[in-house]
């Protein structure tokens, strides 16, 4: 990587009307990007990389009744799984925009989801304190119970089709083989509750972050902490480069972007705006390439970071 490369606003999308909770991107479809928001809704949109509109709605999905919190395509791009409030997981087709499956069980809000590597699996974290594992029929597999306070974060070993990793506000960070429901091992180690988790591609490390500020880098082959990063403020959502040794977090006032290999802050985004409040960037999510990081806003707006290479 040439450390002359920076990230440059290319672009916004403009479709929701509330907060973009959640953003993913697919490898198989560049030109796809899906969005949840508060507005209880989520868009799938077209990217067109037009300078003045970067992308078009192509389809709104509905049918939760309060907000959704969390969305994640499946690996081919044709299927959509979401997680609200309202207590329940949807699994959507893209082409149509129909709920092909509705997920039923948890007894709170529905924080985060995820999906198997073989996308046998979908997994839910919640309020009430579980983790849920679920088939494609909607029935739930497994319920995952360790965690003393509300889980907010769950994500699936890119690697391996049996691990789950979980966060929450009881300050740790866990992981699970979900084939027999079994807690692996606890990560201790922040002094806040942890909101967000992601997993770097090659599934050796896991990124935790949330309210203490500091972002702890855990190694996966040992289940040590291999270095800490401090990002100053509160953290809403990490995301790792998939090409680079970069990890993105979306802090309250800025998203900042580490050098893995050096420990060094690289980069800081900060969007331009004409008066009032900064707002506050709560989702990210890279492109499959790397080449761009979209972002999701407290403003309703997805705004689109290019990687360029500067002449300084």
């Amino acid at each position: 990587m040439s450390d002359n490369e920076v990230l440059v606003l290319r672009g916004t999308l403009q479709g929701h009307n509330g907060w973009v909770t959640a953003l993913s991107t697919c490898p198989a479809n560049p030109d796809l990007l899906l969005s949840s928001s508060r507005d209880k809704s989520l868009i799938v949109w077209q990217l067109t990389r037009d300078e003045n509109q970067y992308g078009v709605a192509k389809r709104a999905l509905k049918g939760h009744s309060h907000i959704v919190q969390d969305c994640q395509l499946t690996p081919d791009g044709r299927y959509a799984l979401s997680g609200s409030w309202d207590k329940t997981l949807r699994l959507w087709n893209i082409e149509d925009g129909e709920c092909v499956t509705r997920f039923d069980g948890h007894e709170g809000d529905v924080m985060s989801v995820s999906i198997s590597r073989v996308v046998r699996q979908f997994v839910s974290a919640s309020r009430d304190k579980t983790i849920k594992v679920w088939n494609a029929l909607g029935v739930c597999i497994q319920t995952l119970k360790s965690h003393e306070d509300w889980v907010s974060s769950v994500e699936c070993s890119p690697t391996n089709e049996s691990i789950v990793f979980s966060a929450g506000w009881d300050k740790t960070v866990k992981t699970w083989d979900m084939s027999d429901a079994s807690l692996l091992s606890n990560f201790i180690g922040h002094n806040g509750y942890v909101s967000c988790i992601t997993i770097s591609p090659d599934g050796s490390l896991c990124a935790s972050a949330g309210k203490d500020g500091s972002i702890v880098l855990w190694d996966l082959g040992s289940n040590e902490v291999l270095f800490t990063l401090n990002a100053g403020d509160e953290i809403n959502a990490l995301a790792f480069s998939p090409n680079r040794y970069w990890l993105a977090a979306a802090t309250s006032n800025s998203i900042k972007i580490f050098h893995l290999q050096e420990q060094v802050l690289a980069d800081e985004l900060k969007p331009e705006v004409a008066e009032g409040k900064t707002p506050e960037c709560v989702s990210l999510a890279w492109s499959s390439d790397g080449q761009n990081l979209f972002s999701g806003y407290t403003d309703h707006l997805i705004r689109v970071w290019q990687v360029m290479t500067s002449s300084a």
